[in-house]
Parts: C-alpha cells; structure tokens; sequence
C-alpha cells in the first residue's frame, strides 16, 4: 500500500506557569492509502495533541520542538500558514469529539457544509449548496434539501455529528482525522457513526485516524492500532495483533477492563491501578513502571526500545527482550492468546 502520511519522531512541548509539559516524548508512525489506523489510550495520553500536530491545531503555548510530519513526502512543519490553509478541510480533514461546539449555531447547516468548497474550490454558491445537499444526503441526513435551511439545534445529536463529517469529507479529502467522534453520543447511535465511516471510507477512499479512549469501538474500524501511554506509543500492530496476541502490560490492562459477551452482569470489571506521570518531569525508564505489576528494575532505569513480536507487530516492552523472566498475563489475556494460538495465529 502507499505511504501516505508519516510522523518522524515527534516531540510536542507546553509551556506552562509550573514548567514545560512534555506531553509528546518521540512519536512515529505512519499512514497508508485507504486505510484505517487507530490511536488508543487514556485520556491525557497524548492522542489528541499528535493528531492536531499534523494540521499544526495546537493551543499558543504548545512547541513541536522535534520531529517531522511528511504529507507525501512534504514535511508539513516547513510549511507556511497559507499553505496550511490550503491543506486544512482540503487535502486533510478533521472530525472534532462535541459536534455542538463545532457548528456555528447562526449559520444553516447547508452553508456550513457548503463553506468548504467556496474556500477550497473555484466554484460557484449554487455548485456549492448542491454538493453541500448531495453530502448530507451521503451521510444519511433525511430530506437534506429542506434541512441545509435548518440550524444545528435544530437537529438530534446524532444528526449534528453527521453534519459533522458532511463538512469534514465535502472536498473529498485524502486523510480524515477522527478525534474520538463518538464520544458524546450513546450506543446505539456511536455504532451508526462508525457504519457511516466505513460506509464513506469505501465510497470515497479516505485513510481514515480515528482516535478513541475506547478499544470496543476499535475493533468495529481500525486496520491497524497503535497504543498510546503517556506521550509514547507503547504498542502497535494489526487489530488481531492488538486484540488476540497483545504484548505490552498497558495493552492487557486495557483489554483486561473491557467487558465481553461472557461478562457477567454482576460482574466488576478489572481497572488499571495508579495513574499516568507527570510529564513536567517524565520519568527516566518506562513510564508505565509504577502502574505495572510486571515491571523489573530495568523498568526503573531504561526506556524500553521497540521489540519486534511480527512483522508488522512491536511492543516497548523489557518483557520481550531475550533475558526477561517468563510472566502469566491476566487470565482474559491468556484466553485471546489461547484464542490466537486456536486460529493459527491469525484471528480473522
């Protein structure tokens, strides 16, 4: 598949009145055509600030002190403002988490979604509105006609996130960025959101990065997923990799919290303990250390590098290197294991 989007060890700095937050500590990874790579993790993890890096969306006190955003083959941090702005809602598109804070709420829903198109394209207002009712009714607006003449209270929430993406794909964009879309919305209509966008990456050919806290969601969208934790990734494979064959113990602990069908209703559900460092002094060794039941004195000491578990599956963990003890992962990771091993180490 072609590269079409690759992050070179990003750094990403907050100055702060207590000191500087080193939020992103040496991101890399990178996108293919068509496809879909999820970033998980907790909140405060970093997964919001490493996307709006890419369109250069940061807050004043934020730094991209290290690294590169190649956009095919262009790094994106040489790039000027106005060139940005030929970039933004053009080429690369962004899908924000609360659909209400995204809308203007004194303009009609078709003139948002037309907006776009009349900065990006040479076409006309009229040109404009069509694509604009052609895209609400992609996106499953009913009677979109009637409706661009509606405002955005006028709508479900739901319907609002799917007004949304509307004015996120109407230029067609190469990359859509997702950045937890169905994190306001209840179930029923969170699995709808990610129909839709699977629907829309095989009609129109967006890569798609989504980014969510929760792992249920990723298994329905993602090709790929990396794990996020404390400004790193710690983790990053295929879906099956992540779900059946997960190397890293923040990855257990993620996978450990969820609930399955063979959950109990009464049952507790396992979290994990401690919280995340404190990045104005990120600690010398692997962040995860004090959270994790696993750790050893190298933890303490040394940032793990990545180790290679398959070709296309690494995990920053001191427990795949050679000399580590062997460790009994919790009982709902050795069943995914058992499971993977069952289906000959592929889990499809």
């Amino acid at each position: 598949m072609d590269k079409i989007l690759e992050v070179k060890d990003l750094h990403v700095d907050f100055d702060t009145y207590n000191g500087t937050v080193h939020a992103i500590r040496g991101v890399s990874f990178h996108l293919n055509a068509g496809e879909t790579l999820a970033i998980v993790g907790e909140s405060g993890s970093g997964k919001s600030i490493t996307v709006r890096s890419i369109l250069q969306l940061l807050a004043s006190n934020a730094t991209i002190s290290k690294g590169e955003i190649l956009y095919h083959g262009d790094d994106l941090l040489q790039k000027s403002e106005k060139e940005m702005n030929n970039i933004r809602g053009n080429k690369i598109s962004m899908i924000f988490q609360d659909p209400m804070t995204s809308l203007d709420p004194t303009m009609t829903i078709g003139k948002q979604v037309a907006e776009p198109l009349l900065i990006h394209n040479n076409v006309s207002k009229k040109d404009a509105m069509k694509r604009a009712e052609e895209v609400l009714r992609l996106v499953g607006i009913p009677n979109p006609a009637a409706r661009m003449k509606d405002y955005p209270h006028q709508f479900s929430g739901g319907q609002r996130q799917r007004i949304v993406i509307a004015i996120a794909i109407v230029d067609y964009p190469e990359i859509l960025i997702a950045d937890e879309p169905t994190t306001a919305l209840d179930v029923t209509v969170q699995a709808e959101i990610i129909d839709l966008l699977r629907e829309l990456q095989q009609k129109i050919g967006t890569a798609i990065i989504f980014i969510t806290h929760d792992l249920g969601v990723v298994a329905g969208i993602a090709d790929r997923v990396a794990v996020m934790y404390a400004g790193r990734f710690v983790e990053y494979g295929s879906v099956e990799d992540i779900f059946y064959n997960p190397q890293h113990p923040y990855t257990w602990g993620l996978l450990d919290s969820m609930p399955t069908l063979d959950t109990n209703e009464d049952a507790r559900l396992n979290s994990i303990p401690g919280t995340p460092p404190n990045l104005l002094d990120p600690p010398k060794g692997d962040a995860f250390a004090p959270r994790n039941a696993y750790a050893m004195q190298i933890d303490e000491e040394q940032q793990p590098p990545f180790f290679k578990v398959s070709k296309n599956h690494f995990a920053a963990t001191w427990l795949l290197h050679p000399d580590a003890p062997k460790v009994t992962p919790p009982a709902a990771i050795l069943n995914r294991f058992k499971k993977f091993e069952q289906l000959g180490g592929n889990a499809k």
